[in-house]
């Protein structure tokens, strides 16, 4: 076991990463995935299978223990083709983190309470460590949004950003969410400056879904209405590409 502040870590460790070790100063980001898988015992078999190829550095269960999967200065293998405002496959740069949740396919569960709590202490960590920025703190749909739906719209963005982790915007929520004369050529603006890449006309739909999932979960529909729209303009405002 390892001991990281007041962290009991477990070790389980996968062979599936990469061979060439990586320096501090090369990780500069955090990537929150779900496992969307039937069993955490699944999830774990998974992600130390050489046939399965997939890895990531920790993976928190349901009860809140934390499994260390990859070491930090290892390139574990959980973003798959992946990009985010400069960087191009993000598993080069990134902290893999999985939560045990079955997700979409076997019934989406939210998050447990002991499971977020535990997840903060680690992504806190984590930052202090490796002076990771606020806004790179990013979920598996942020940065592979034709792919991807995890973390999903149950996990609890605004609470964590209210931990100064990641960002979530504040606003008031319109009653009248119009669908007249939104510009998706607008908002994939907003999108390209806060960050988002693969922004293509025909995904649109799986795109604002996405964006939805993190920033106006209370509605993932698909559609740009007024409120999506205002959302990513806020964002866009306050995001500089990293």
């Amino acid at each position: 076991m390892i001991y990281m502040f007041f962290m009991i870590i477990t070790k389980f460790y996968s062979p599936n990463f990469s061979d060439k070790a990586r320096s501090n100063r090369k990780i500069n980001s955090i990537i929150i995935h779900y496992t969307g898988m039937q069993s955490e015992r699944e999830s774990l078999e998974r992600l130390v299978s050489l046939k399965s190829k997939v890895s990531c550095h920790y993976l928190i269960n349901r009860s809140g223990k934390i499994f260390r999967i990859v070491k930090d200065h290892h390139i574990a293998w959980h973003a798959g083709k992946s990009m985010w405002g400069k960087y191009k496959n993000l598993n080069k740069n990134s902290i893999g983190i999985e939560l045990v949740n079955k997700g979409h396919k076997y019934g989406y569960q939210s998050f447990t309470k002991i499971q977020i709590k535990k997840l903060i202490y680690l992504c806190k960590s984590l930052m202090r460590k490796y002076r990771i920025k606020n806004k790179l703190i990013l979920g598996h749909s942020d940065i592979a949004p034709l792919r991807k739906i995890d973390p999903g719209e149950k996990f609890p963005w605004h609470y964590l950003s209210s931990k100064k982790i990641g960002f979530y915007p504040a606003i008031k929520k319109e009653r009248n969410r119009s669908k007249k004369k939104q510009n998706i050529r607008e908002f994939f603006k907003n999108l390209q400056n806060i960050g988002y890449r693969y922004l293509k006309k025909k995904y649109k739909k799986k795109i604002i879904k996405n964006f939805q999932r993190r920033y106006r979960q209370n509605r993932v529909d698909g559609a740009l209405d007024s409120e999506t729209l205002k959302i990513s303009e806020i964002l866009s405002k306050k995001s500089n590409i990293a």
